[in-house]
């Protein structure tokens, strides 16, 4: 079954129709979707820019990482909610959409980063002078925030794409 038929078939039930035909739930979702992708972005640059020794080094990577990483998550559970309101209510949109699944990529990307470099810095035991951290960290936050704004442009562009 390829993505266009999945779509027309999601399309077609009765909670796509729904969220498709009643007023304000696709602008409102967009709205929140908007709105926690800021708070992830958000929360992942502060993170970053610490990380990068950039912004708010007069803190511990831990206690920045530690502020900003519940607000990551929770802001990504949003995402994962809003998004799928959306992608339900409009599949052939969003389904049928090559920057869609570029952003998706990208997203578990970010996630996978998020994971294995801010986590560590959680633990008391955690050293960032390790020379094998201390050489990524920089890299990594970059390369991160490099992530986060592709994530943001695919977003953005998959209402324009055909």
């Amino acid at each position: 079954m390829t993505f266009h038929e999945i779509a027309d078939t999601l399309y077609t039930t009765p909670i796509s129709t729904w969220i498709r035909e009643t007023a304000g739930i696709i602008p409102t979702t967009q709205s929140v979707h908007i709105l926690a992708i800021a708070v992830v972005v958000g929360s992942a640059l502060v993170t970053d820019l610490r990380l990068a020794g950039v912004l708010a080094i007069d803190e511990t990577p831990r206690t920045v990482v530690r502020r900003y990483l519940p607000w990551m998550w929770a802001a990504l559970a949003v995402l994962l909610a809003t998004g799928a309101i959306m992608a339900v209510g409009e599949p052939n949109r969003v389904l049928t959409n090559p920057l869609f699944w570029t952003k998706m990529v990208l997203v578990v990307l970010a996630f996978c980063l998020t994971l294995l470099f801010r986590y560590p810095f959680l633990h008391p035991q955690f050293q960032v002078q390790h020379p094998r951290w201390a050489g990524l960290a920089k890299p990594v936050a970059w390369v991160s925030l490099l992530v986060w704004i592709g994530v943001i442009f695919c977003g953005r562009w998959i209402a324009y794409a055909i």
